[in-house]
């Protein structure tokens, strides 16, 4: 345990002293807002105040905070309850705990260093410039993407709304990434895995498509993370569990869930807090936010339904397990596509990823070779696939009368994307060279981070701790009189 904890802050260490103590205790960032953020509030007469600057509107602002508090609602609780209710009765405070943790430590990581590696200014073509973000000044100052601000109006919200907005996409990205890793995971992996991977793997998938890295210049699409955030998560949760090796044999075979209404609870959760996950993206609580939300539960709801009529084709009865899959599938199909497809692309997309994910989970993962890598909740079809079959239809149905901006005078009619469909072939391209870019990313990423890792503590629990389960390793039980 000494040289854990050792070994841990000797590492936490070595990234502050890099990135963040020549900084910390100055009420200034190594890097700047756009121009914009030096905005002062309106001069007042003596004796009198104003509640915001001029560039603040007090509308946006509430609804990013608003999106950002459904989006991490997905996460604490929502992934929580649908992991401690998927999983056996032994492994339901650990899953939910992996998630609780996770949540905690992406915070930190965010503002001293990390935010600024996604959103930042240009540090590499697929890299922002490291560096705390939580001076007074940048907290409370206009909000700017500097990489990316060419392609959006300016922002109305401050910066702490876009950090706190931003943050709760990365939490729930390794939040997700740990469904895959249930059941045999060492904890203590896990504390380090979450920051580093964060670090080291997120950031520049975010940057290179969000923050205005070399995928964005090119034109790529993800509109609220079917790239960036689930199948970055399907790859190196997939990954990760072929380092860390399967469960033991006998949770493989019978692993059923200890509660079906406790995940159904956090189904509900998850699948209206999404409503804030793709609703938030535009960064405006503008029309295409609507049209967003609008697509967003309309493909959810196709999948569903096709996940149900597939699982009782192929077993001869509907089941639950399946149609919280199912909905997943839809929210996740949808997210690189919401505010750029219409309702008719929205149901498409449901009905593609109510299959093709399905097919993954009940049929290709269960192959001799897929098996070797014990995906827990099979994020890997859920998330992986069914996010690649959403940022590949947004370059077939991208629709451009979705505008996400309006456009006056020569930029009229505003900010839009095009696909294959409406006559745009070569975005089609685009969207598999991004997907390629992640999926490399992530598999050799966090195979590396892994192999480092282990140097360090056994990224595997040890026997008596899988064989006894909760208790074992956190001195705790969900259900202890049971």
């Amino acid at each position: 345990m000494k040289r854990f904890v050792v070994s841990t802050l000797l590492l936490l260490f070595s990234i502050l002293n890099l990135t963040v103590l020549p900084l910390a205790f100055a009420d200034t960032q190594p890097t700047t807002p756009a121009p914009a953020a030096a905005a002062a509030a309106p001069a007042a007469p003596p004796g009198e105040y104003v509640s915001a600057p001029a560039w603040l509107n007090t509308g946006n602002n509430a609804w990013q905070l608003a999106a950002a508090t459904f989006v991490g609602l997905q996460s604490v609780p929502g992934l929580m309850l649908i992991y401690a209710g998927l999983v056996k009765k032994k492994w339901a405070i650990n899953s939910a705990f992996m998630a609780f943790y996770a949540f905690a430590a992406t915070l930190v990581v965010w503002a001293l260093f990390a935010y600024n590696m996604a959103f930042g200014p240009q540090w590499f073509p697929f890299l922002g410039h490291p560096g705390p973000a939580i001076a007074a000044g940048f907290e409370l100052g206009q909000a700017s993407v500097p990489a990316a601000a060419s392609g959006m109006p300016d922002l109305t919200f401050p910066m702490a709304t876009l950090m706190f907005f931003q943050f709760v996409f990365a939490a729930i990205t390794v939040i997700i990434l740990g469904g895959s890793l249930i059941g045999r995971m060492n904890f203590k992996a896990w504390i380090i895995f979450v920051p580093l991977w964060i670090t080291c793997i997120y950031t520049v998938g975010a940057f290179s498509l969000w923050g205005g890295g070399w995928l964005a210049s090119l034109g790529a699409l993800d509109f609220s993370g079917g790239y960036v955030i689930h199948l970055a998560a399907g790859v190196s949760g997939f990954v990760a569990a072929a380092v860390i090796g399967p469960r033991l044999q006998r949770d493989r075979e019978t692993f059923a869930p200890n509660n079906l209404l406790i995940a159904m609870a956090g189904a509900g959760i998850l699948w209206l807090g999404w409503n804030g996950f793709n609703g938030g993206d535009p960064y405006f609580a503008n029309a295409n936010a609507g049209g967003a939300v609008f697509n967003t539960n309309l493909c959810t709801a196709v999948a569903l339904l096709t996940w149900t009529v597939m699982d009782s084709m192929a077993y001869g009865k509907p089941s639950i397990t399946g149609a919280i899959n199912g909905m997943i599938a839809g929210l996740v199909g949808i997210t690189p596509a919401a505010g750029y497809v219409n309702g008719w692309g929205a149901i498409i997309i449901g009905v593609v990823v109510g299959i093709i994910p399905w097919f993954s989970m009940n049929k290709f993962q269960k192959t001799k070779f897929m098996s070797k890598a014990d995906d827990t909740l099979s994020v890997f079809s859920t998330h992986g696939v069914a996010g690649l079959c959403g940022g590949l239809l947004t370059g077939i149905l991208a629709n451009p009368d979705m505008l996400v901006y309006l456009g006056t005078g020569a930029k009229a009619p505003g900010v839009n994307a095009t696909g294959w469909f409406y006559g745009n072939f070569p975005q089609l391209i685009l969207q598999g060279e991004a997907a390629l870019f992640i999926i490399v990313l992530n598999a050799v990423g966090t195979y590396i981070l892994l192999k480092l890792i282990s140097l360090v503590v056994p990224l595997r629990m040890n026997d008596k701790q899988l064989e006894e389960g909760d208790f074992e390793v956190h001195g705790e039980q969900a259900y202890p009189s049971i």
